[in-house]
């Protein structure tokens, strides 16, 4: 029984190592490296806290190292996928139930244990299976994965106190419940703090769930998995499983206990994922919640003010940082005639510059795009390009899949603003970009603003404060996240809530109370003191 009322204070941001040459935190990450390198994992499902092995097993081997074993993970059946279903509601009256100051308090420890005893096998095993150089996995599986469970918690905290008004003889109040059913978690490969705060944000809530991360990060999701179970997590709370995406629609967008959906990943899988939900909307027991974040086409607009070094400095980490793989990414720039030639030459020679290899080497800036699949498609787009004349590789090009599925950081110069690489998303280190007529800058917005059916992050570079308040007030339905005078990418909980509308997603603003309340159901309680004895109102009486 609870004597209190326990709140959460806010917390501050976890802060980023730098693992600088003869940095402590150096040392101890290449030991983890070559730690986990050294060992055969064999990665089971997580099933009512149990760990759960099938015949079907898959090789996990890194991106950037093809001919290196990691180890294996064990593939889900149909039958893992009823178990899972069954586990979650077996346990999801108790976890409700739990009060809430001991909920809070596992991911509370859950951040704390990742912040000290495991944050450089997590960020080991982000860099070894997403291939992640040390920064970049630094600022997600440790740094925004702690900030997620610490300031949700600070988040949902806040949610619990907001109470209505009691005028004199009732005492009114809200109570913020999970949803009636399970959560369906279905998580990208990259980001590590992705695959962590889509379960957890919806468990803390009170909900059980069932987690599917994709194939590609089920190396560091099951780092993850160890650390909540250490933390106290209640068995069924949270399940992990490996089913083909397919196969789980088909069982949990059928089940009349599927209460909702948490997704990040392809516009396309998200849009069949809603319909289908549609189609089966008579089953449920309740309107399950869809909340998503999918694709971007993300711009970067210069004004003629713009200050050309910091544009520079903007494309070359918003456009190459973890291999353009960033739903984030600046995948398209729309320079100035006065500076464009400038800005060109002076991006040619910073990619120059650029070291490409394996995530052991810590000068590498750029490693390896995440499968032979993405490799193949990227390719295919610079090959076209190379065959077209209306357009032109401007620097980069190059590729070779050989020992790890390599990329150069490719810049492509379009003399159409619809070209296709303006146009589609393409999840790698290339970057078009266009050209347009300085004295043109406001009619050029309407080109930017048109040409992606997408709408997650944008960003402008300009001096000219005029310019900055048209841009911003033009673009306010272009993008979700809007940056000034830098790049579009690098979100931080509790300072820029993400997420994109349009055909990026439903902006429910992960790292943000917004999204809380998606996986809360909320009851209104009236309770009179002295409840009244007779139905007639003083109206009624005779004059």
């Amino acid at each position: 029984m609870s004597h209190g009322t326990f709140l959460f204070a806010e917390p501050k941001n976890e802060p980023v190592l730098s693992y600088a040459p003869g940095s402590p935190e150096r040392k101890a990450l290449k030991k983890a490296i070559a730690d986990m390198k050294a060992q055969m994992r064999d990665i089971p499902m997580y099933i009512n806290g149990k760990e759960v092995r099938s015949d079907n097993k898959k090789e996990i081997r890194p991106p950037h190292e093809i001919n290196h074993l990691l180890g294996h993970f064990h593939v889900s059946g149909k039958e893992h996928v009823q178990q899972t279903i069954d586990a979650a509601l077996a346990a999801r009256e108790s976890w409700a139930n739990m009060s809430w100051e001991n909920r809070a308090n596992i991911f509370i420890k859950a951040g704390e244990l990742l912040a000290t005893k495991y944050r450089y096998k997590m960020n080991a095993a982000t860099m070894l299976g997403q291939s992640k150089n040390a920064y970049q996995a630094e600022i997600d599986s440790a740094c925004e994965l702690i900030d997620f469970l610490r300031f949700n918690v600070h988040f949902l905290s806040q949610i619990y106190t907001q109470q209505p008004l009691s005028p004199a003889g009732m005492h009114n109040r809200m109570e913020y419940r999970p949803l009636e059913g399970f959560v369906l978690a279905i998580t990208p490969f990259n980001f590590s703090a992705i695959g962590g705060n889509l379960p957890t944000s919806a468990a803390m809530c009170g909900n059980v769930v069932v987690w599917k991360p994709a194939n590609t990060q089920v190396y560091s999701a099951s780092v993850f998995m160890e650390i909540l179970l250490e933390a106290g997590l209640p068995a069924g709370v949270i399940n992990l499983i490996y089913p083909s995406g397919p196969m789980l629609g088909d069982i949990c967008f059928s089940h009349p206990d599927f209460a909702g959906v948490h997704f990040t990943g392809s516009t396309g899988v998200f849009q069949g994922m809603w319909k289908t939900i549609g189609e089966n909307i008579a089953r449920y027991k309740t309107y399950p919640r869809i909340v998503g974040e999918t694709g971007g086409k993300d711009f970067v607009f210069v004004h003629p003010s713009a200050h050309v070094d910091a544009v520079v400095a903007g494309l070359a980490r918003g456009a190459f940082e973890y291999q353009g793989q960033k739903c984030s990414a600046a995948s398209r720039a729309y320079l100035p005639s006065n500076l464009a030639a400038e800005i060109k030459e002076k991006l040619c020679v910073e990619i120059d510059t650029m070291q490409m290899g394996i995530v052991d080497d810590f000068g590498n800036f750029i490693n390896a795009v995440i499968d032979e699949k993405s490799f193949d498609s990227l390719v295919g787009y610079i090959e076209n390009v190379k065959k077209s004349d209306k357009a032109k590789i401007l620097c980069g090009g190059g590729y070779d899949k050989s020992h790890g599925y390599f990329i150069d950081p490719t810049i492509i110069e379009a003399y159409d603003p619809k070209y296709v690489t303006m146009c589609e998303e393409l999840f790698g280190p290339v970057l078009t970009i266009y050209t347009y007529n300085a004295e043109d800058w406001e009619a050029t917005m309407d080109i930017v603003d048109s040409t992606s059916p997408y709408a997650l992050t944008g960003a402008i570079f300009a001096q000219d404060r005029h310019a900055v308040d048209v841009m911003t007030k033009r673009f306010v339905n272009s993008s979700g996240n809007f940056y000034i005078n830098d790049k579009p990418t690098g979100a931080v909980v509790g300072q820029q809530p993400f997420g994109g509308a349009r055909a990026s997603g439903t902006n429910d603003k992960a790292g943000s109370v917004l999204n809380l309340y998606r996986w809360l159901s909320a009851r209104a309680i009236k309770e009179t003191h002295v409840p009244v004895t007779d139905y007639r109102y003083p109206f009624l009486k005779e004059d």
